[in-house]
């Protein structure tokens, strides 16, 4: 085919959109649509442009991305159609795909297959709702819905030989809104052994902000998330030993404290604000969650690993431990995956120990190979592994054509071929 398809994974912060086989998005913008609401009496409803037959122009209806977030008209509202990873609001859904296909993308979508992607618990209702905005409103050729998962493991190789390829591991998807563990075997997701963790990139701004605001800092309070986010972005890292980095701190400030230089938005006045502690603080509530949630989740993120590990079948744990893979921006802090790695690895450990000890005058059992991968297209594995994906001639046998939803109808999509072989 002459014409790449188009990939668009849409995210419950971000969504990237590009075309097969870039190594990057194109575009990656806010997963946010601004909306005119009905707030003026009728015939007043917005702004208007008297056209010079007299005719009134009305503005745009809605606006996607950072259009949506920069518009300061009080006739419109921000609204967010995906809530943890699943689509919540279907018609703002499909205004947000018609914009971002026509105006970003910049495309006929009747000449473009299409890869979407999806959460790794979507329901089947979900995917026949997206089938048919797909098909009926956009008429597009082709589509195929891949798990975000299998494509953050197919990012992950080394290359794309065959001795370097495997679709079985567990996959830690981490981005602004949820964090998921996902453990897939043979290009297959195992929904049972799935784990939630409501602790996700925004958590992590939150902690931030409130810190900030605890100590006192001099940050404009209408500009406190943004500052929180550059910060968390900019000097934000995972430490081995959290009493160890306080003494640090402690002995030497001027070695690690930072300064942070912002403009105030509005009155462009210059700003600044001294950035200490929460640089491992923040990141931290990964691993001991009890500092955010107040006992409503406890569970560090390396036991929710290990359980993961653990639920799944006895044949395919050793190689899930040994494949651990990393994807979204909440997990691109620096040593976040040393420091998963190592406490992984300790649990597995003490276990087998245990194990050993109650069955004295056994064989000592094998160690358990723990390897937590880290890679440079790791901020976008999910858009990286559906470009490689859709790149291939393969693809094209796999997705659902237009001819076959006319057919048989939406239900189609309520399951996609796993072709790892094919990559």
């Amino acid at each position: 085919m002459d014409v790449p398809p188009c990939v668009i994974d849409n995210g419950t912060g971000y969504t990237k959109l590009g075309f097969a086989g870039n190594n990057e998005p194109q575009f990656i913008i806010p997963t946010a649509i601004a909306v005119k609401e009905d707030k003026n009496p009728e015939g007043m409803q917005g702004l208007s442009i008297r056209g010079g037959s007299g005719a009134t122009i009305p503005d745009l209806d809605f606006y996607i991305g950072d259009d949506a977030l920069s518009t300061q008209a009080s006739t419109y509202s921000v609204k967010y159609p995906i809530r943890h990873g699943i689509v919540d609001d279907w018609s703002l859904m499909e205004k947000y795909m018609e914009r971002s296909i026509f105006k970003y993308l910049r495309v006929d979508p009747e000449d473009h297959h299409f890869l979407l992607t999806e959460p790794p618990l979507n329901t089947p209702e979900n995917r026949e709702f997206t089938a048919e905005i797909m098909f009926e409103t956009f008429n597009v050729p082709g589509l195929y819905i891949a798990v975000q998962a299998v494509l953050a493991l197919a990012a992950s190789w080394p290359s794309r030989e065959q001795a370097d390829r495997s679709l079985t591991g567990v996959v830690i998807d981490s981005g602004d809104g949820v964090t998921h563990c996902i453990p897939v075997a043979e290009g297959y997701v195992i929904g049972s052994c799935i784990k939630h963790i409501p602790i996700a990139g925004r958590d992590v701004t939150f902690f931030i902000q409130n810190f900030f605001r605890e100590r006192g800092e001099k940050v404009p309070p209408e500009m406190s998330y943004e500052v929180a986010k550059s910060i968390k972005e900019k000097y934000c890292y995972v430490c081995p030993d959290i009493c160890k980095e306080f003494g640090k701190y402690h002995e030497d400030p001027s070695k690690w404290l930072k300064e942070y230089d912002g403009i105030h938005n509005i009155t462009k006045k210059p700003f600044k604000c001294d950035v200490g502690a929460e640089r491992f603080m923040a990141p931290e509530i990964f691993f001991q969650p009890e500092f955010i949630s107040g006992g409503d989740f406890s569970t560090p993120l390396s036991a929710v690993v290990d359980n993961v590990c653990q639920m799944c079948p006895i044949d395919t744990r050793r190689n899930l431990y040994k494949n651990i893979v990393l994807s979204g921006g909440s997990t691109m802090f620096k040593d976040f995956g040393r420091r998963l790695q190592r406490d992984i690895r300790k649990l597995s450990d003490y276990r087998l120990n245990q194990v050993h000890e109650a069955n004295r005058g056994a064989q000592a059992p094998t160690p358990i190979e723990v390897n937590v991968h880290t890679h440079k297209m790791q901020r976008y594995a999910v858009w990286f592994g559906g470009s490689m994906l859709a790149s291939t001639p393969e693809f094209y046998k796999a997705a659902h054509t237009r001819q076959e939803y006319l057919e048989k109808g939406p239900s189609i999509c309520r399951h996609n071929a796993v072709f790892g072989g094919m990559i």
